[in-house]
This record gives structure tokens, C-alpha cells and sequence, in this order.
């Protein structure tokens, strides 16, 4: 029996584990699908449509074996805005589907290292300023108030000064019910992490908001009726009674948008910000993935083509590779792709027969949800750190962050990008390389490292490593004897690759530098720090 089961296809051989983990994502997932929806000012079922192709096609063509996709939150911006600047959802539906061909391209050039040639203070201040317009979307629901007159782009925009009377819009008109359950969601997302109840696996905090959001909005119905929540308030996939009637609410591209140059450009937006926070997701949960498994980047470009354009021709949302889902995968003990195909399974069996109890989810409850992965996206412990790093990070981190809800996100972190190569041509004026590799005896290889090395080196030495971890060689020397300047964001790689030295029996050493001290101390210049060595 044994050697039968030996046989067997890894993904069913890990059943037994996949499957409890695939039903806890669904629980994470099926509030998340709705309510980035909610949050795009897109219709709740292009959610529910995205999560289901991130759960059954993707894995089927992915090779990332722990990785979950579905709707971002870090693509709520470009929906917005693209849905506003092409005049309807179908027009966006075909800037999506030009997206996923794009994707679909970088994968087949191996372009998956696209990723590393953008700073991480871009990058997380592009999250930040994402979580900034999340939160302001979501505070009217939460409140109780209507917010379809509230605007956030507007509230920013440096093109209408009377912005800020949007805001005054928004409060207008209260609903106490929605008040009352999106106050008690709020709270309860907020201390959740501080209860016993954050140990159950299975009982995710989103889930547990939704849960009773909707049985307050019962009691309401039943004991106060004053307080019952108008169906503007309330989940509304209309027109679906049956599986008959799924077609009623599929929308499908308009491609006369194709003659519109904005579609173009929105297009090749999505593409780039699905491609770079794919990758970067999947970076993360190849880390933290207890059997050190590497996805292939560029298998994994191509697999979110083919996902976004099928959600484009079908309705759905722009998917990406997400972190929290990916995140509960793992907690939850995922051993294979199969978890992320049975999460996928079972929103769609909520879709087929469940609609009705969906439509009873309140929206202030949902939107709770957003506020606090907006926060997370945007918290002030981020900045802090983001300080603590000094100004050549920090300065266009801040810029970037202001810079998306003031513009749009691809502006923003074009704006980020080059405030970032402004500090790097003045730290790296005249540096002629940045490694060279010299053989030692015993078949030790020698890393030198330039006199200055930025984050535009980044994708070289990452590829330089990972050629290292896919060949026979057991020792080599990082040697940063020559540097004056080593950027952040390569100390914080070479640091990392301890653990991954470590673990696949590789001996590694950096000299002429203290990488643990330089880890530490981001604001000390390297000079100093060979000293202190």
C-alpha cells in the first residue's frame, strides 16, 4: 500500500493536508472577493468570478505549489480610476484583457525578473498609497453613509482644488444599523489578534466579521426594525435565483474601447502592477514555504496571463498572486497547488448555489475588512521603519505614497522611480561594475564587489545567487573589501541568503564587511561599519 500511495500524484497524496487548508483560504477568501470588488466600484460578482479563476486555473498551469490568486487589494486604484477614465466596467474589461496578454508576453520573453529592478521604498510606499485610498473608499460604508457621491481621487487630486467637498457628500444619509454593525466589524477585525480565537485556524477574523454583520442585520429585521439596513447597504448580485441565471450577471468586454488610446496605457498599467506584485508575492511565500520550493518566475507571469485574460473576456477582476491568502495557505498547513484548487471549488459552489446568503452580507462589514488591510497596507509602523533606513529610501518611499492618490498609481510610482535614481546617480556617479568573479583554490569562488553598488545591481547579484543554489558549488566569498557604498536593498539580499546558504549546505562568507551590523544599522555608512569590523 505503501508504494502505491508513493505513486500517487503528490498533489492527492497531500490531501489530507491540502484539503483543511484549501476550506480555511475560502473562508479568507470569500469576504476578501466581495469586498475588493466593493472597494473598485465594480460589480460584487467580477469578484467572485476572479476568485474562482485564481482558485481553478492558475494552479493548473502555476508552479507555485503554496502561492494563492485572486482579486488584489493592490489593484483597487487602477480599477477605480480605469473604470472612471473609460466611462464603464465592460471598456476596463478590455484594457484587462490587453493586460493578460501582456503578461502572458513577459512570461514567454522571461521577463519574471522584472521585479528586482524596482526599489523596495517604491514599492512599499505604492502599498502604502494603495492602503490610503482603501481606507478612504471604505470609511463611508463603515459609518453607515452612502458613499456613491464620495470620491477619493477627487479628494487628492491636485486638479480639483474643491475636492474636499466630497467629503462633506459622503455624510449624507446616515443609516444607524450600518453604523452599529460596521462600528462592531471594525472592532472586531481590530482586537481580533489580541483574543485566544486568533489560534483557530479555521476561523479567520474576516469571516467571523461577515458572519456577524449579517445575523445583526437579522435581529434588526426581526426586533428593530428601524435599524434594518436598506438594500444599498447590503450585498447585491441581483438577478441570480438559480445556476441557470449565473449569465444574467457575466459582463463581457466592449471592445470599441479599443479605440480609445487610454485602454492602451491602462492595459500596460495592470500588466506591469499585477506582474510586480505577483512576483514579489511569490518571492515572499517561496521564503516562508517550509520546504523551500523555488517558483519559476517567468512559468508564473504566464499562468497570471492566461488568469487575467480570461477574467477579462468573462467579467472579473484583475487577479494577482496574494500575500493573505497565500499567507493563510501556509499557517493553515498547504502542501500543494491542490489547496488553492479547493479553495477555487468551493467558491464556486457558493456561487452556484449560495447566492441568496451572500446577499445578505452587509456592505459596512465587508468594508471593515478593507479598512484594516488598508491599514496594514499603510501602517505607521511601515513609515517608521521606512524612516529608520535614511532619506535616500525614505524620501522617494514618502513621495510615492503621495504621489499615487494625487495622480494615479502608475504616475505615482513612475514619480517614485525616478526620485530613486536621482539618489543612486548621486551615490554612483562614476561606478564602472559591480562584481567580478575570481577562482580561488580549493574551488572557492571569490564574489569581488564594486566600489558602488545600487539596487540597479540587484537583479544581476539575485541571479548570480540563485546560479549558485542551482549548481555543484559548496563554498564561496562575497568579498565587499573595495565597496563604499553597498545599497540597502542588496545588503538586506545578501543577508537573507544566509538562511538559504544554510540550508542547501553551502559555506558562505562576506568579507570586508559585518553583514549582520550593516543589516541593522541601514543609516550607517559602510566605511563606518568596516571599522567597527
Amino acid at each position: 500500500m505503501k508504494n502505491i500511495r508513493d505513486r500517487l500524484h503528490p498533489s492527492l497524496h497531500n490531501l489530507k493536508f491540502d484539503l483543511p487548508a484549501g476550506i480555511v483560504v475560502f473562508f479568507v477568501a470569500i469576504p476578501l472577493c466581495m469586498g475588493i470588488a466593493l472597494a473598485s466600484n465594480a460589480p460584487l460578482f467580477s469578484g467572485l468570478i476572479a476568485g474562482i479563476i485564481g482558485g481553478l486555473i492558475i494552479p493548473a498551469i502555476s508552479k507555485s505549489e503554496l502561492s494563492v490568486s485572486g482579486p488584489a487589494a493592490g489593484l483597487i486604484a487602477v480599477v477605480i480610476m480605469g473604470i472612471q477614465d473609460l466611462g464603464s466596467f465592460e471598456a476596463f474589461l478590455t484594457a484587462l484583457l490587453i493586460a493578460g496578454i501582456l503578461q502572458i508576453l513577459m512570461g514567454v520573453i522571461k521577463a519574471g525578473t522584472i521585479a528586482y529592478f524596482f526599489p523596495s521604498a517604491v514599492i512599499k510606499g505604492m502599498l502604502a498609497g494603495i492602503g490610503i485610498i482603501i481606507i478612504l473608499e471604505q470609511f463611508p460604508f463603515v459609518l453607515g453613509f452612502d458613499s456613491e457621491s464620495f470620491n477619493p481621487v477627487a479628494f487628492f487630486s491636485w486638479s480639483e482644488p474643491a475636492g474636499y467637498m466630497q467629503l462633506l457628500k459622503a455624510f449624507e444619509p446616515l443609516e444607524t444599523g450600518g453604523l452599529i454593525i460596521g462600528s462592531a466589524s471594525l472592532i472586531v477585525m481590530m482586537i481580533w489578534k489580541q483574543t485566544p480565537l486568533r489560534k483557530i485556524n479555521w476561523l479567520p477574523s474576516g469571516l467571523v466579521v461577515v458572519v456577524l454583520g449579517t445575523l445583526l442585520n437579522y435581529l434588526f429585521t426581526r426586533a428593530f426594525p428601524g435599524l434594518q439596513l436598506g438594500d444599498s447597504h447590503l450585498v447585491n448580485i441581483s438577478g441570480v435565483d438559480t445556476a441557470g441565471d449565473l449569465m444574467k450577471e457575466i459582463r463581457f468586454p466592449d471592445f470599441t474601447a479599443l479605440l480609445n488610446p487610454e485602454t492602451y496605457i491602462l492595459g500596460v498599467t495592470i500588466a506591469v502592477i499585477a506582474s510586480l506584485e505577483t512576483l514579489l508575492c511569490v518571492e515572499a511565500v517561496d521564503k516562508i514555504d517550509p520546504m523551500k520550493r523555488k517558483t519559476p518566475m517567468n512559468r508564473e507571469l504566464y499562468a497570471q496571463g492566461i488568469g487575467n485574460t480570461l477574467s477579462g473576456i468573462i467579467g472579473g477582476l484583475p487577479i494577482t498572486s496574494v500575500i493573505v491568502r497565500s499567507g493563510a495557505n501556509v499557517t493553515a498547513g498547504g502542501r500543494t497547488r491542490m489547496a488553492a484548487v479547493v479553495h477555487g471549488l468551493f467558491l464556486l459552489v457558493s456561487v452556484l448555489f449560495f447566492i441568496q446568503i451572500l446577499n445578505l452580507i452587509p456592505l459596512a462589514s465587508l468594508a471593515a475588512i478593507l479598512i484594516v488591510v488598508g491599514y496594514e497596507l499603510a501602517s505607521p509602523s511601515l513609515f517608521k521603519n521606512m524612516f529608520k533606513t535614511g532619506k535616500e529610501r525614505f524620501i522617494p518611499f514618502v513621495i510615492t505614497v503621495v504621489a499615487i492618490p494625487a495622480t494615479n498609481l502608475l504616475t505615482g510610482i513612475l514619480i517614485g522611480l525616478a526620485v530613486s535614481i536621482f539618489f543612486v546617480l548621486k551615490s554612483n556617479f562614476e561606478s564602472a561594475y559591480f562584481y567580478k568573479q575570481v577562482p580561488e583554490q580549493n574551488d572557492t569562488l571569490r564574489i569581488i564587489l564594486s566600489e558602488n553598488v545600487t539596487f540597479m545591481n540587484k537583479a544581476g547579484i539575485r541571479k548570480l545567487l540563485e546560479g549558485i543554489e542551482n549548481s555543484d558549488q559548496t563554498e564561496f566569498i562575497i568579498d565587499a573589501g573595495q565597496s563604499v557604498h553597498i545599497d540597502y536593498d542588496v545588503i538586506e539580499m545578501l543577508y537573507n541568503f544566509q538562511k538559504t546558504a544554510k540550508n542547501i549546505n553551502i559555506k558562505y562568507e562576506i568579507r570586508g564587511l559585518d553583514i549582520n551590523l550593516a543589516y541593522r544599522n541601514p543609516k550607517v555608512k559602510i566605511a563606518e561599519l568596516k571599522r567597527k569590523h
